[in-house]
């Protein structure tokens, strides 16, 4: 079968909880954006027999996830998506408490990628005419890993 486009929509993003087992999706989320060259870090290695040419070397290898979408909030009790208010709750942290887990794959994904991460809120709110805006980036802290998807029901997943 050829390969296929898949849609950014269908991201499945979750969150760990403070239990270190448990994974909450992240719900209100109109956009997902891996970036993989985030925080790299390069040495210039160019000599005189570099014959005029830039060379370098990759010295430190960084990643970010960029997350926006719209605040949710229950109406009954105002009690904000699981998802997001862990992630709130991560950003308001310092030293090791600042760090947290995160992983992500596509639908069609055998394996989450996951990662070791801290977590920074972004621009919040919005105009007259608009729905409440939520905006987060998470840093990834060391090297991503793998995580293999278990069960028929983690394969559905939980999206946004």
């Amino acid at each position: 079968m050829p390969a296929v486009k898949i849609n950014a929509r269908d991201i499945i993003i979750q969150v760990a909880e403070a239990n270190g087992t448990t994974w909450t999706p992240l719900g209100g989320l109109n956009s997902a954006v891996p970036n993989a060259s985030e925080n790299e870090e390069v040495v210039d290695t160019t000599t005189f027999d570099s014959a005029g040419n830039y060379e370098q070397e990759i010295i430190q290898r960084g990643a970010i996830l960029e997350l926006e979408g719209f605040l949710l909030k229950d109406p009954a009790n105002g009690a904000q998506d699981p998802g997001q208010a862990r992630v709130e709750a991560l950003a308001t942290q310092v030293g090791f408490a600042s760090l947290g887990k995160i992983r992500f794959r596509h639908p069609m994904d055998t394996a989450w990628k996951v990662w070791n991460a801290t977590f920074s809120m972004g621009e919040q709110g919005g105009g007259n005419n608009d729905k409440f805006a939520w905006a987060a980036t998470v840093t990834r802290s060391g090297a991503s890993t793998t995580a293999p998807v278990t069960t028929p029901a983690a394969r559905e997943g939980a999206k946004k």
